[in-house]
């Protein structure tokens, strides 16, 4: 499939970028050489071959969510610059 000058310059006009001819003819052979490349794919026999979102096999890999001792409230504020009623106490941003 052959992507002209006017096309990408239409895309171009659409996504409000400003390109020079010099990328225009560039990205015009780029992309026709990526929907060659993917006209090429479409005459492979995929018939018997599973959908996959990855070749590889994945397992979940989190451990299992348990309490376990942590910082006591004191602790964790010992080197805050400033706390409030157990809390952390920021400067506020928004009005």
């Amino acid at each position: 499939m052959q992507i002209t000058k006017q096309d990408v310059e239409h895309v171009a006009k659409l996504a409000r970028l400003e390109i020079t001819e010099t990328e225009t003819d560039a990205f015009s052979r780029q992309l026709s050489a990526i929907l060659t490349y993917v006209e090429q794919l479409k005459t492979l026999d995929t018939a018997g071959v599973e959908p996959t979102a990855t070749v590889l096999e994945q397992t979940n890999v989190f451990r299992e969510d348990k309490a376990r001792p942590s910082l006591s409230v004191e602790k964790a504020l010992a080197n805050a610059p400033e706390s409030e009623s157990g809390h952390f106490r920021v400067p506020r941003i928004l009005e």
